[in-house]
């Protein structure tokens, strides 16, 4: 997958039960990706809110491709937030 923009079910704002479930075992994934090597963040810009986004290897590993292959994060190029994934339903 090449690198590019991921939505994750959130932790805080969990619309359902199930998004909250799948917000904590993608955080609990994250947490066990990040202890097995050296993380690196490659800027590629900010996003409207002037936070940086980017993306973020552990070694030569790209994260969000990990997450989203495993589940826990899905691909979001540029949608508009009528098209954001959804976390209540299947997946």
């Amino acid at each position: 997958m090449k690198p590019g923009l991921i939505d994750a079910p959130e932790l805080r704002r969990a619309q359902c039960p199930l998004e909250l479930y799948r917000a904590e075992a993608a955080r609990d994934r994250l947490r066990a990706l990040v202890q097995t090597g050296e993380v690196r963040l490659e800027r590629t810009g900010k996003d409207r809110y002037g936070r940086t986004v980017g993306v973020v290897y552990i070694g030569e590993q790209d994260v969000g491709a990990a997450l989203v292959r495993e589940g826990h994060a899905k691909p979001w190029p540029k949608l508009t937030r009528a098209e954001r994934p959804t976390w209540c339903g299947p997946s």
